[in-house]
């Protein structure tokens, strides 16, 4: 049975804007002023009189106390200890216990054991994976490829959240396996981040979160996404199928300064696909999603506003600078295979890249050192960023989740609009009320909400052809989750 609610005029709202650092503002002067005409303001119409404004998502009691526990001394520790395995290339050796990719993996399985051992059973921890053949390509003879997996189970059971980071590391030529490849920055800083959040979330003195989370380190990065790819297969071919709602991979976030010096320790760099893989959305789905302008409302883009919302606070002392892009050009994540077996996923990376410290053979050439070491890396900056992945999955865990079915009417012209949706996955037993978020077509992120109650159709007087409208849940401890977008 449906129920509705017809939200009539209300109080003028005041408008909210989410500013973060343009990167464009650089090519011009620093006295120049961006014209009224290109500004936030004039993404202001249509004028609004229902609802209030989308305001961030402070941390919970609980949540602030984690965050304060992220360590940059932990993180340096476990960088260097990883360093210290001198090439961990995926073809690298796997039989010894103080060199190479395998000594490194028997590693990271013990330190998420010790975590496990403290966590009172609310932490597993497995190794999984495959042997890959020869691909023609970067796999040159059979390689085991292995995934190290520490959940945290909630009390849900019916979603999973991950976040990731890639312990394989590469020099200049991609198939030497034999050189020594450090990998500080690329990436022993998402590493480090994955082992301290298990480190802290799994504490017995904190609730279970309600959805499950996976602390994730994974091989064959560099040379194809392999366990990635793997993992995301394996969740989604499960029986039933892993509902993962989330996914973060950080690749490549350990210092905020450039090649020409330029530093933004406050910033990080978020990656949000737009329109999912062709496989993923069928043609029809994707020209519906076209033809109402819903290209920049994909899962994976919805999942990067939500990370703005509750990531950018005194906490964590962060900006999130949302990139509206899949990656890089030239480059690749583990997010990818995860949003190619159909799951919402985004990738985290530092503000600014030094290509010295990347990809390098050690060596000290014309004056300057090159290599990934450990001395270029940002230990305070690391935890920064681990704060806010550590924010964005607790509150991802700890919220009802996403409305099913959510859908627009659009059988008849009206200039009020009316939305249907079903619970999420897990059910209602979570949710406390549901809310509508809208922006105008040109703005960035959500800027006004209202709380439509615990009905499953509501009507808001306000047109679907002049902005964008989501449907987000709440829990009675005002913990949000994604919005999504209605298609008719």
């Amino acid at each position: 049975m449906r129920f509705q609610l017809i939200v009539a005029h209300a109080a003028l709202a005041a408008a909210v804007l989410f500013i973060t650092r343009n990167p464009a503002s650089v090519l011009h002067k620093r006295d120049a002023v961006t014209p009224a005409i290109f500004a936030c303001p004039a993404t202001s119409w249509p004028p609004n009189t229902i609802g209030a404004a989308n305001l961030p998502q402070e941390p919970s009691e609980d949540l602030a106390s984690m965050l304060v526990q992220v360590d940059p001394a932990k993180i340096e520790a476990t960088i260097l200890k990883l360093v210290t395995f001198q090439t961990r290339h995926t073809l690298s050796t796997q039989n010894s216990t103080t060199r190479g990719i395998g000594a490194a993996r028997n590693w990271i399985h013990a330190e998420f054991q010790k975590y496990a051992d403290a966590s009172d059973g609310r932490l597993t921890v497995e190794t999984v994976g495959y042997v890959q053949q020869p691909d023609g390509s970067r796999i040159t003879f059979p390689t085991l490829i292995s995934d190290v997996v520490a959940t945290l189970r909630g009390t849900d059971e019916n979603r999973l959240y991950v976040v990731s980071g890639h312990y394989d590391s590469r020099n200049t030529d991609i198939m030497d396996y034999e050189g020594d490849a450090p990998g500080a920055d690329d990436d022993a800083s998402g590493v480090a981040i994955s082992l301290e959040l298990a480190r802290i979330m799994s504490q017995p003195d904190y609730p279970l979160p309600k959805a499950s989370i996976a602390f994730v380190t994974v091989a064959g990065e560099e040379q194809g996404l392999y366990g990635a790819e793997f993992l995301a297969q394996t969740y989604a071919n499960a029986t039933p199928r892993v509902n993962v709602e989330g996914m973060f991979t950080n690749d490549i976030v350990g210092s905020p300064k450039a090649d020409d010096g330029t530093v933004d320790p406050y910033v990080i760099r978020l990656f949000g696909q737009g329109l999912p893989p062709i496989t993923v959305e069928n043609s029809a789905t994707r020209e519906t999603r076209l033809t109402i302008g819903g290209e920049n409302d994909t899962p994976a883009r919805n999942l990067a506003r939500f990370v703005k919302e509750v990531g950018e606070n005194a906490a964590t002392q962060m900006n999130v600078s949302v990139i509206y892009r899949l990656d890089r050009y030239l480059r690749g994540g583990d997010h990818r295979p995860f949003l190619e077996a159909g799951y919402p996923a985004a990738r985290f990376t530092e503000p600014n890249e030094d290509f010295a410290h990347q990809h390098q053979d050690v060596r000290v050439e014309d004056g300057m050192q090159y290599g990934d070491l450990p001395e270029f890396c940002d230990y305070e900056f690391i935890a920064r960023v681990g704060r806010v992945n550590g924010a964005a999955l607790w509150s991802l865990a700890n919220s009802p989740g996403m409305p099913t079915n959510v859908q627009v009417n659009t059988t008849a012209l009206s200039n009020k609009s009316t939305f249907y949706w079903d619970p999420p996955l897990a059910g209602e037993e979570g949710v406390e009320a549901y809310e509508v978020v809208w922006r105008t077509t040109a703005a960035p992120f959500w800027t006004d909400v209202i709380d439509v109650g615990l009905v499953n159709e509501a009507t808001v007087d306000l047109s679907k052809d002049n902005v964008v409208f989501g449907i987000r849940a709440r829990s009675a401890d005002r913990m949000r989750g994604v919005a999504v977008l209605p298609f008719p």
